[in-house]
């Protein structure tokens, strides 16, 4: 699994002009899911995305985790992390999981942070979405399990 996990001082997700996914203070990471992936992929890719220090300590050093200081976990589905893009002007992406695996990885990830952690929001998979995010630092980092 790729993740590109940014830590944000707000983010959403509107579908059709609805909001259906907001947190403050939090993590924002777009998934992506690839064929060789699999339930422990999951529980990996969890347990970094909770216990990562990106969070700034009292002296200023990213030495707090989302766990630590309680913030928002925005999960959102992208298909697109995880294409080929080594060649060539367009991607290609034969390197990405089928829709019914990366959606059925996605549902569980989101499931299993939502029985871990106590603000957890998502985007929709497979839909036409909008994110919107104040990326804080800004700090971002791509995590593979």
């Amino acid at each position: 699994m790729k993740a590109l996990l940014q830590r944000v001082s707000s983010a959403r997700v509107d579908i059709a002009g609805e909001t259906v996914g907001a947190i403050e203070q939090g993590l924002l990471v777009l998934v992506g899911v690839e064929p060789q992936d699999n339930e422990a992929s999951c529980a990996k890719l969890l347990h970094k995305l909770l216990n990562y220090r990106v969070f700034s300590d009292a002296a200023g050093k990213m030495n707090l985790s989302l766990k630590d200081i309680g913030g928002g976990l925005l999960l959102v589905s992208q298909f697109t992390l995880a294409a080929d893009t080594r060649s060539g002007l367009r991607p290609g992406f034969s390197t990405a999981a089928p829709p019914a695996l990366g959606e059925a990885l996605f549902d569980h990830l989101l499931e299993q942070a939502r029985a871990q952690h106590p603000q957890v929001a998502s985007g929709r998979f497979g839909a036409d979405m909008q994110v919107r995010l104040v990326n804080d630092g800004p700090v971002t980092f791509l995590l593979e399990t």
